[in-house]
């Protein structure tokens, strides 16, 4: 089939700007609009949702916003697809049927479900679905697909399968809809939204607009915003997006593997960049299945030390506050805001962060605040805390684990109420997904000047598990050259100590100029479990670029591009 299909994406996480769906209408023509409300830490807390009411575990906020469009969608024949539906995609379906009903509209709604896999041991444990599904409930005539914890990506492979009528053995088409997917999976993100060069836009900024794919029969698409909207789509908004959140070149999803290594990106015009090239092979023959599970209850206590004697008076809080309810389970984080000689006390302070987990809630509740706030006139000089005394809160635990592809049974469910099963990928592949790699070797030295990194590069990265990733990306092709020779699993070692003693894997993607990293373990048992300042490394990539190190003299600082 011929023809263009434009996806546009209105949520990137569950508590995304609500008035996006809206803008997104208004704006301009789409067919599909998306919505991506799951994540890791989403889904735990949908699963304390379903606790207390069983009724529940879908993104509530979803048929809120949908209230004030639906009309309008209808109207337009822009097609809804969401995976808000969380744990509980029938339900939502259903609540959507009523909304519909009162207010006076017909509307064909279909479902995909399977994911949710029992295990006796979890609170939740959800397989990541594909996009045939969904593909499924759109051919079926549906004007809103609901699904669970299918992959963020699928949200737009779905309605390009349906659009297009591709097969399973489509597999660069379905890898080429998978990067337009990623790109827009996260919303504002790709046109500017956390962008390392954000003063360099128009705007500044301020306030992004949520992207348009222009998906091709091919896979290929066109990534780009609405008119008049702010931020903007450009070839390094595009590099920082496809880097977020991803480990090797082989990005493993469940109807196929994306080979990252082959994406191709150029401007297309103001706010365009085309994106092609892109090459899938089959997909592995296993689904990635999250699991939540409550690991115990948690509570923090942040101490005030000013002046002098930092590191002493630190020893004396911890020795204190492990007197009075024990070492277990307790962990404390010194950040030395603190500067000499300093003319008020907010500069001259240090902050000491304590916290407790312990499976107790009693130990780790009251037990402990009030434990820290008896040291208020007991303790080191000028003690004060920024916390109140409060209870502790429970939190969870994420791992992640596999199943085989057709050990899930994936199902549509169409507007008809017919139920179909999706079959498993006729072709899959066992083999292992590409190793880390070796830099080429060190650069010729040459004169330096002292800099910040980020003079010369951008950085993207974020949470996976317990895992982080880190992506780091040339302005030049000259940079490029010394980066991938410079920017080394040793030398991010010594440029972020923290990850020195962790198991960390080094990828390049020369079509990006880019280095990618993954470290293993940084954020512990997950974001919902880490006590880390910055508990999904959202900020990791910033640090990494404000590390002052010596750079190239031949490679001036400031604006770049291709």
């Amino acid at each position: 089939m011929s023809g263009v299909l434009r996806v546009g994406n209105a949520s990137g996480f569950y508590g995304d700007r609500s008035a996006a769906w809206r803008e997104m209408l208004d704006g301009g023509e789409l067919d599909v609009l998306t919505g991506d409300y799951l994540a890791e830490l989403t889904m735990l807390i949908l699963g304390r949702d379903r606790l207390r009411d069983p009724s529940l575990g879908y993104a509530k906020t979803f048929l809120r916003q949908l209230e004030g469009i639906l009309g309008t969608a209808l109207d337009r024949g822009v097609t809804i697809v969401t995976n808000a539906g969380g744990l509980n995609p029938s339900g939502l379906a259903a609540t959507i049927g009523s909304l519909a009903d009162r207010l006076g509209l017909r509307t064909r709604i279909g479902y995909v479900e399977g994911d949710a896999l029992q295990r006796p041991d979890a609170l939740t444990a959800n397989a990541y679905l594909g996009a045939f599904g969904i593909a499924a409930c759109l051919d079926a005539g549906a004007d809103i697909v609901v699904t669970g914890r299918v992959t963020d990506a699928s949200l737009a492979v779905g309605p390009a399968i349906a659009r297009f009528g591709w097969g399973r053995d489509d597999l660069d088409a379905l890898a080429g809809a998978t990067v337009a997917g990623h790109l827009i999976e996260c919303g504002a993100q790709v046109t500017g939204g956390n962008f390392s060069f954000f003063t360099e836009l128009p705007d500044g900024a301020h306030r992004p607009g949520f992207p348009v794919a222009e998906l091709h029969p091919d896979g290929s698409c066109v990534l780009t915003k609405h008119p008049g909207t702010g931020g903007a789509v450009t070839v390094e908004t595009v590099t920082a997006q496809l880097l977020y959140e991803v480990g090797g070149p082989d990005y493993l999803g469940p109807d196929v593997v994306t080979r990252l290594d082959t994406v191709e990106l150029a401007a297309d015009g103001p706010d365009r960049v085309r994106v092609g090239g892109v090459r899938g092979t089959p997909p592995p023959d296993t689904l990635k299945v999250g699991v939540n599970n409550l690991g115990g209850f948690r509570n923090s206590m942040t101490f005030v030390l000013c002046g002098l004697d930092i590191p002493a008076k630190a020893a004396l809080v911890r020795g204190q506050i492990e007197e009075a309810v024990g070492a277990d389970g307790l962990e404390f984080a010194l950040a030395r805001t603190d500067h000499a000689d300093a003319a008020d006390t907010e500069v001259a302070s240090a902050l000491l962060h304590v916290h407790l987990r312990d499976g107790d809630k009693a130990r780790a509740g009251r037990a402990f605040s009030a434990a820290a706030v008896e040291l208020a006139l007991a303790s080191y000089p000028g003690c004060t805390l920024t916390t109140l005394p409060g209870d502790a809160t429970p939190y969870g635990v994420f791992t992640a684990d596999t199943v085989p592809q057709d050990a899930v049974e994936h199902v549509a469910v169409l507007p008809s109420g017919e139920r179909v099963t999706i079959a498993a990928p006729p072709v899959t592949s066992s083999a292992a997904a590409r190793g880390p790699q070796e830099p080429p070797g060190r650069p010729a030295p040459g004169p330096t000047r002292r800099g910040a990194l980020g003079e010369l590069v951008g950085a993207r990265s974020g949470d996976k598990g317990g895992d982080a990733n880190l992506g780091v990306w040339a302005r030049t092709d000259d940079t490029w050259a010394w980066l991938r020779g410079w920017l080394t699993v040793e030398s991010l070692a010594e440029l972020l100590p923290e990850t020195a003693p962790l198991s960390v894997e080094r990828y390049e993607l020369p079509n990006l100029r880019a280095v990618n990293f993954v470290v293993r373990g940084l954020l512990g048992q997950g974001v919902a479990a880490s006590t880390r300042f910055d508990p999904q490394a959202k900020a990791l990539g910033e640090l990494l670029r404000s590390r002052v190190v010596d750079l190239p003299a031949d490679l001036p600082g400031g604006e770049g591009g291709r």
